[in-house]
């Protein structure tokens, strides 16, 4: 029942981020909205649920939507030990998922190969590292209830843009949307200043 809820719940959400999305897409025109409309229609969560309609329009699938909830919480295992309970199995098969989630997280988005090291205390530190590092990737999801890769997607998109003139550099972060503003209070961290840095002509005070 917890993980039925808890799909519906985060179904909830990403349905809701959608429907923000859709509705700025319908504001761009030309070679922003068909950017805007490839990203969408490929994005790595909110695929499942869209289509195109006869305009070529996006919409949300709702056939698609309600073949979802039918699977909230539900999964099929298939066992060739009939001496074994179910919940065994159940829990068994969990902890192989997180464990097996857990090494393809080390091998392909922390990189923990290939080493390039020879000396073993040199690799045992890069395996320390990239454990810490997986800590902090499950820390992150279970905070904010995201999988990384939304969340990587998300935070990958703020810039900090450089504007010069003859009066000086400024370094300036580029705005926060609605979905990069909620990871920071979920994950108790500060956002990042808007203003990094300011550089003056030589010689010039403030």
């Amino acid at each position: 029942m917890a993980e039925a809820k808890r799909d519906a719940h985060t179904r909830a959400k990403h349905l809701e981020k959608l429907k923000q999305k859709l509705a700025k897409l319908k504001e761009l025109d030309g070679e922003a909205h068909t950017k805007a409309h490839c990203a969408l229609y490929s994005h790595i969560v909110y695929k499942r649920y869209l289509q195109i309609d006869a305009k070529g329009n996006l919409r949300i699938n709702q056939k698609a939507v309600k073949a979802a909830e039918r699977l909230d919480g539900k999964y099929l295992i298939r066992t060739s030990d009939d001496t074994v309970s179910i919940e065994d199995i159940t829990l068994g098969f969990k902890q192989l998922w997180e464990v097996e989630r857990a090494f393809r997280t080390l091998k392909t988005t922390l990189e923990l190969r290939p080493v390039y090291h020879r000396k073993d205390d040199r690799i045992c530190a890069h395996v320390l590292l990239c454990w810490l590092a997986l800590l902090l990737v499950r820390l992150a999801e279970v905070e904010t209830q995201q999988t990384w890769a939304n969340l990587r997607f998300e935070l990958e998109k703020i810039y900090l843009v450089e504007w010069e003139s003859t009066d000086g550099k400024v370094f300036q972060r580029t705005e926060l949307t609605h979905e990069q503003t909620g990871i920071f209070p979920a994950l108790k961290l500060p956002e990042p200043p808007r203003i990094w840095d300011i550089s003056l002509p030589k010689g010039q005070k403030v």
